[in-house]
């Protein structure tokens, strides 16, 4: 078949070039990608190992002193019996090895996204420039992350996080836009009256108001890094995905109800937390951005 290009028949080898692109950045970076592949399993195996290495009774009783410090005790006992189901289910190992890989991914993502919104939010090139990368990153199916991410880093649980990563900093990157743009400017120019500067308005007055918005984006954030925890488990990641993998390979109904119930417990609590800690964001007074 020959490679000229026939307008009445197009045929485009974007795949090919993709591929060649992919192939070119692996040999070139490989020394990076091996540091990234490092850094990122120690940084999982860190907070796996801490929260798997305390009796699970203990670890019920932290995330449930938790949950009454930032929401209520109903909260806290709800804490208590769902953790607790995850442990009578025998998933207590792989729940907690999915909420390490959820906290490291979200963590990143929020790292990442957080700057990348704010700097949208100040500057309309930035965001004209952002916003197309962030359609394709949501709209292209997750499973195709896992390719170019296992060829990259090979089987492991590297290539699941990343892929969740990209999977889930969208929402922290627009909802951190919206929120700074949604301060009342009125505000930002009283912190201007008084002679601030911009770094000083936007760290306490911008970011102050901004909080219960960029919150809500860690949640979304959080929240898909957890519907990803299937796909990751496809390409090594350990986990509760695992599970359900396997019921869906031996068709065990029981096996992959009961991961997917201490899915939606982690779930569950991951998103309360969360938002109460949102509710708790402080309030600006003028008095805080004199100069």
């Amino acid at each position: 078949m020959s490679d000229s290009f026939d307008p009445l028949d197009p045929r485009l080898r974007v795949g090919t070039w993709v591929s060649d692109a992919f192939d070119w950045f692996t040999d070139t970076l490989q020394p990076v990608l091996d540091f990234v592949d490092t850094v990122l399993d120690g940084a999982y195996s860190g907070v796996a190992d801490a929260l798997s290495a305390p009796p699970f009774l203990v670890m019920v009783a932290l995330f449930a002193a938790l949950g009454w410090a930032v929401r209520s005790w109903k909260f806290a006992v709800f804490t208590v019996l769902g953790f607790y189901l995850i442990a009578a289910m025998d998933k207590w190992d792989a729940a907690m090895q999915t909420l390490a890989l959820v906290l490291v991914a979200a963590f990143i993502g929020t790292v990442i996204a957080v700057p990348l919104g704010i700097w949208a939010a100040r500057s309309p090139t930035v965001s004209n420039l952002l916003r197309p990368v962030l359609d394709f990153m949501q709209t292209m199916p997750a499973m195709v992350y896992l390719i170019p991410t296992l060829g990259a880093f090979g089987i492991g649980v590297v290539p699941g996080m990343i892929s969740t990563i990209v999977f889930a900093m969208p929402p922290g990157v627009r909802f951190t836009e919206l929120a700074i743009r949604q301060v009342d400017t009125e505000v930002v120019e009283a912190g201007q009256a008084f002679g601030s500067s911009p770094m000083r308005i936007l760290r306490q007055i911008q970011l102050p108001l901004a909080l219960p918005t960029i919150m809500a984006g860690i949640n979304q954030v959080i929240m898909l890094s957890l519907s990803m925890v299937v796909l990751a488990a496809m390409v090594g990641a350990a986990g509760l995905g695992l599970d359900v993998v396997a019921g869906l390979q031996s068709l065990n109904v029981a096996r992959g109800v009961e991961a997917g119930l201490a899915v939606v417990v982690l779930a569950i609590y991951l998103d309360r937390v969360v938002s109460a800690l949102a509710d708790r964001a402080p309030v600006v007074r003028a008095s805080r951005v004199r100069a």
